[in-house]
């Protein structure tokens, strides 16, 4: 469909044309094909009763994907939440009321690795490579050494890029902590 026939759209048309991509993100995202189905609902609710908030002419698939993944991640929370309990006896244990047992579901963290692997690789090649070198646990004399630069600019192209970086991932500021050296 052309941008231009797709501006004049209702916005419930508009992003009913998503409607396929985001049935198999949200596929890929819950291995359930009735999750998946809620998933898409619950994504075009939200857009729905948020659509004031979107700018027109800006992404709207991008938009959309953005309140499936963050439904997503917070549907995650909130389930893990609701299955742990304190069980009050003198000795107190944590209890997974589903199970009998903790199991350790990564798929927050895929999302969170995914993202600071993709806002890394935007970095250029000249901070990339310092701050990863920085990250892999090589000190900044070490870096300056391997790649035969004075200190100061080590330290200077880490903080640069853990600047760059808060930039790109702003979603998650508070979770992790980019400025500890």
């Amino acid at each position: 469909m052309s941008n231009k026939t797709e501006s004049s759209l209702p916005f419930e048309l508009k992003m009913q044309t998503h409607e396929g991509i985001l049935r198999n993100y949200a596929l890929q995202l819950t291995q359930s094909m009735d999750d998946a189905n809620d998933l898409v609902q619950e994504t075009f609710l939200k857009a729905m009763t948020y659509s004031s908030k979107f700018k027109e002419g800006t992404n709207l698939k991008g938009w959309l994907f953005t309140i499936m993944r963050n439904t997503f991640i917070n549907n995650y929370r909130r389930i893990t939440k609701r299955s742990t309990f304190m069980d009050t006896q003198e000795e107190q244990f944590i209890i997974d009321s589903a199970k009998g047992f903790n199991t350790f579901n990564d798929g927050e963290s895929k999302f969170i690795r995914r993202d600071l692997e993709a806002a890394i690789d935007k970095l250029p090649d000249d901070l990339r490579i310092t701050f990863e070198m920085n990250t892999l646990g090589y000190k900044y004399h070490e870096i300056a050494e391997k790649i035969g630069i004075p200190i100061g600019t080590v330290k200077t192209r880490i903080f640069v890029a853990r600047r760059k970086l808060r930039t790109y991932l702003t979603e998650y500021e508070g979770l992790f902590n980019l400025t500890a050296s």
